[in-house]
């Protein structure tokens, strides 16, 4: 018998990565692949990078660089990057970086055995040539479901290989992507689009991950059934921006009546979904996310600033004071419900007066997870073209400023926890550091924990009941009031 070949993903950036890892995974295990965690046990190691921002990308290179370095005194025979680094830049990345075996874009997926096999056999596969996704698709989003030959990771696939491995699966339908888990946490995402029609003049992801297109209800409730099948209890929707899912399939208010649908699946005990656009919240939408049991009254908006100047420089709508009005109508319908956003600071034309009205809706924001960043040009957008350019030394120092008040802003919502009852679900429980968890205003990596005063009894994959009774930064302390009775 040969010996088996054998592959470790590596994955960089947001849940949308990990999602597609989880992909090719799929695909690669569907034909014989072996997986293993451990790059250095691997023939091929496989990258999976991110191409958002400047630190982004550096931490792709970096792992691309450490994954090269096993090939001096490990089994790996060959490096190979793939994700939205690669897509964006394609060959220009392959003349940069040769210590990478292979450039491989979403084109690439559906045949990425093929690819490999070849690259570990010491072959050339032409680097990806980047094009402008949004291109792709018709320009009208009621046109889109019909187009075919248009690779979109995390949606409908070639009629898959009849016998699969045990854990590989189509996951919502004969035509479904397959899926194989990574790891064996209690918590999984689910993509629900791929894509964005806006045109924030700061963000170059339309252009590779391209133009909006939604996946419909059916196969994401199929692969939320599979998730629960393989053991998860909490389902992450995401995408590029949730608030438009269901708008090139004739109903911009299918968000509203999939969730109580997810939140039936036998075996989920949470939905959460993340990336809401602030200036497409729909009073419906706000009622089904503060009020159906087991979806959590989470709310990741992205803000990105609240001076209005800078906003509509952003091509962005909204201020500071319609955003603290969104946030009041949320917590009138749920006190406990959780917020997060992320900022821009030193954006083209940012003066200090706009820094000072971020600050003020900060401060009456009560977020409980804030990330901070500095501006930094981003190839192919039209914030690159922007006179009155920010110096790079006031953006750090902005950057500081922001970032320092964002860690103590947070920490005080933190603290206003105190005597909380929460819904946390069980993690990890580890012998050094005990248990760990989330309520429902925590998101995995993104946001704070709930860290247990004692792990008896506890079980990762279990949901409790928990109260406050101590903060650390934006974690909270909790004492473990039982298990949650079945909702």
């Amino acid at each position: 018998m040969p010996e088996r070949r054998t592959v470790a993903l590596v994955t960089l950036g947001c849940a949308r990565n990990e999602v597609d890892s989880e992909e090719l995974a799929g695909r690669l295990a569907a034909d014989g692949w072996d997986l293993v965690e451990d790059a250095a046990a691997a023939d091929v190691a496989v990258v999976n990078t991110c191409g958002f921002v400047e630190a982004a990308k550096k931490d792709s290179v970096d792992a691309l660089l450490e994954a090269n370095d096993l090939k001096d005194h490990g089994r790996t025979q060959a490096v190979v990057a793939v994700g939205c680094m690669a897509e964006r830049y394609g060959k220009d990345l392959a003349e940069a970086l040769p210590e990478a075996d292979g450039i491989l874009g979403f084109d690439d997926y559906a045949d990425i055995s093929d690819r490999l096999q070849t690259i570990l056999n010491g072959g050339i596969h032409a680097s990806h040539t980047p094009r402008d996704r949004r291109k792709l698709l018709p320009i009208s989003p009621a046109e889109r479901q019909e187009k075919s030959g248009v690779a979109l990771p995390g949606h409908a696939q070639d009629t898959p290989p009849e016998d699969l491995p045990e854990g590989v699966a189509p996951v919502s339908g004969p035509r479904a992507p397959l899926r194989r888990r990574l790891g064996n946490s209690p918590v999984a995402s689910v993509k629900l689009a791929s894509g964005c029609d806006r045109r924030c003049s700061f963000c170059a992801i339309p252009s590779f991950r391209g133009s909006f297109i939604s996946r419909r209800p059916s196969d994401v409730l199929g692969e939320t059934r599979w998730l629960a099948e393989q053991g998860v209890k909490e389902v992450m929707l995401v995408s590029e921006n949730n608030t438009s899912y269901g708008k090139d399939l004739g109903d911009i208010r299918l968000l509203e009546t999939l969730l109580p649908e997810l939140a039936e699946v036998e075996g989920i005990e949470r939905i959460r979904v993340s990336y809401l656009q602030p200036a497409e919240m729909r009073p419906g939408l706000i009622d089904v996310l503060t009020s159906t049991p087991k979806v959590a009254p989470y709310f990741d908006l992205s803000f990105q600033h609240s001076a209005p100047g800078v906003l509509r420089a952003m091509r962005r709508f909204g201020d500071t004071d319609r955003f603290l009005e969104l946030l009041s109508t949320i917590r009138g319908k749920a006190p406990q419900a959780g917020a997060r956003s992320n900022f821009i600071v030193g954006f083209p034309g940012e003066t200090e007066s706009d820094l000072a009205e971020l600050e003020r809706f900060l401060t009456g924001a009560r977020l409980d997870a804030i990330g901070v960043f500095g501006y930094s040009d981003e190839d192919g957008t039209e914030a690159v073209g922007y006179a009155d350019k920010v110096d790079a030394e006031v953006i750090a120092e902005r950057l500081e400023h922001i970032s320092r008040l964002a860690e103590e802003l947070t920490a005080q919502r933190a603290e206003e926890r105190l005597g909380e009852t929460l819904s946390v679900l069980v993690e990890s429980v580890d012998g050094e550091d005990g248990a760990v968890g989330r309520g429902a205003h925590q998101a995995p990596e993104t946001d704070g924990q709930v860290v247990f005063t004692a792990s008896e009894g506890l079980v990762p994959g279990r949901m409790v009941v928990a109260k406050v009774v101590a903060t650390e930064g934006v974690d909270l302390v909790a004492e473990c009031l039982g298990e949650e009775a079945a909702r």
